[in-house]
């Protein structure tokens, strides 16, 4: 009896090794499939629309970042890394800074998430713009001298593979604790920057095996911590180191994916079977995700959107004051309830920014839910938090049995004092990809972000780089055009 713990150990030891040894340089069908497509992806094979839709969310993208440039957690991160990092050859943007690629990397993605206002692939759960481009432009600024098309054709690259990661998961990622813009992130940020370096289909294949495993990012963060808005920074550097180190011969994980143990499928899932690997390949070249990309025009989480699109139809045609609502309530997915749907308490702005019935409170108090709306002193508003008060985020079970594709559907239901309710269903916001939003709505998007810190010469000049970058021979007259000053 003494002894059956040890063989019970050393059991344990060797199937982990015949694990291990059943799948080292196995089965890599899936990552072999991404690698090629991001290697041979070329500008001629992206179709127009993609190419059109491409250049309007990378406008967004930058718009976001060069607003997040001066927020506190932005400035501490960029001071912080100025004091470690001597290197100056890679811009930080909407600012005069520069940094090594890796920190600007780091520094310019939590910039683009910095304050809730970037794009957002709805059913792959992630924000694509924060990872890819901090990565890809570090490259074209640093690394490889890229031209406007070769630019957009790397940024297609990455905007296609990180979503179809996000897909393979499923809701149950973030529902487990994960957030997926950073854990999934990686791989949008790794294939932009191979395709940026030009990196053939073998070293791609390493590209994300190393970025694969330096995947992380806990849910937890959204209660109020700074560190959320780093993680699509982190997401983007550790892409990019897994391009560079790739691209001198450093090898990865190359079978990320599909690995049975240890992989990034059956790790992160916990499970043999909670992700679809046909989801990883399934169309690439064929069906572009990019299209699937949404924009934000409220400053806070995509899964409150609808909610305050809903209550915004209903108060067009049903005019009411405050004091005629008796409460409100969010019938919605299961992911919803979890992810923004708990009772409000003042834990920063990151906190505010996420809940649902801080934000809606918001909206009936302001008249919007924009950058102006969240002053750091918002937090502990008395009169927001005692309306939050009157809002409830419920599950729909029907809601959720619609799957990722529905995961932001509501019913909201305000209820008044005179007994009478209104309802209104919403599946997707305006900005979605079923209502995308007019090229007029966008530029007037970047152009309010970044009034403070540029020009209408400025502005005018970004614009005009960004939606004509296919014309511009050398890529770096963009990312010239977003320092400040």
């Amino acid at each position: 009896m003494v002894g059956q713990p040890q063989v019970a150990q050393r059991c344990a030891l060797t199937t982990g090794i015949s694990s291990m040894s059943a799948h080292a340089g196995g089965d890599n069908v899936h990552t072999r499939r991404i690698a090629e497509f991001v290697s041979g992806l070329t500008y001629e094979k992206i179709p127009a629309g993609v190419r059109e839709r491409i250049k309007l969310l990378i406008l967004d993208s930058l718009g976001c970042a060069i607003y997040g440039a001066n927020l506190e957690w932005c400035s501490i991160l960029r001071g912080t890394l100025e004091n470690l990092d001597a290197t100056r050859t890679t811009s930080i943007w909407g600012t005069g800074a520069k940094l090594s690629s890796d920190h600007a990397a780091l520094v310019n993605g939590t910039q683009v998430q910095g304050f809730e206002l970037d794009d957002v692939h709805r059913k792959a759960v992630l924000h694509v713009g924060a990872v890819t481009l901090p990565a890809l432009f570090a490259v074209a600024e640093s690394h490889a001298e890229l031209s406007g098309r070769n630019l957009l054709t790397a940024a297609v690259a990455g905007y296609e593979i990180g979503p179809r990661v996000g897909l393979c998961m499923g809701q149950e990622h973030i529902g487990q604790g994960w957030h997926s813009g950073a854990t999934v992130g990686v791989f949008s940020a790794a294939a932009g920057a191979a395709r940026g370096l030009g990196l053939d289909a073998d070293k791609t294949v390493h590209a994300l095996g190393i970025g694969g495993t330096q995947s992380s990012g806990l849910m937890a963060a959204q209660y109020g911590a700074m560190v959320k808005r780093m993680h699509a920074g982190r997401a983007a550097q550790s892409g990019l180191y897994g391009a560079l180190l790739a691209s001198h011969g450093f090898t990865g994980i190359v079978d990320v994916f599909e690995a049975p143990y240890g992989g990034f499928c059956t790790t992160f899932s916990r499970s043999t079977d909670r992700f679809n690997l046909e989801e990883l390949s399934s169309g690439l070249g064929e069906r572009f995700e990019t299209m699937r990309i949404s924009l934000k025009f409220y400053s806070c989480v995509g899964s409150n959107h609808t909610t305050l699109d809903a209550i915004r139809d209903i108060r067009k045609r049903r005019p009411f004051t405050l004091d005629d609502i008796d409460s409100i309530v969010v019938h919605g997915s299961q992911v919803t309830v979890d992810h923004v749907g708990w009772p409000y308490k003042p834990e920063g702005l990151t906190s505010a920014q996420l809940n649902l019935p801080f934000c809606v409170a918001t909206l009936l108090l302001e008249g919007d839910v924009f950058v102006d709306e969240f002053t750091p002193d918002c937090v502990d508003n008395r009169a927001r938090i005692e309306l939050s008060r009157k809002v409830k985020v419920v599950h729909d079970p029907a809601i959720t049995a619609l799957g990722a594709g529905a995961r932001h559907k509501v019913q909201v239901d305000i209820h008044f004092r005179d007994g009478s309710v209104e309802s209104e269903t919403r599946e997707a916001p305006r900005g979605s990809e079923q209502s995308f939003a007019s090229s007029d709505d966008i530029v007037a998007k970047f152009r309010k972000l970044t009034r403070s810190v540029m020009s209408a010469t400025q502005q005018d000049a970004l614009v005009d780089a960004a939606l004509g970058l296919d014309k511009l021979p050398e890529s770096r007259t963009l990312i010239e055009r977003l320092r400040a000053g």
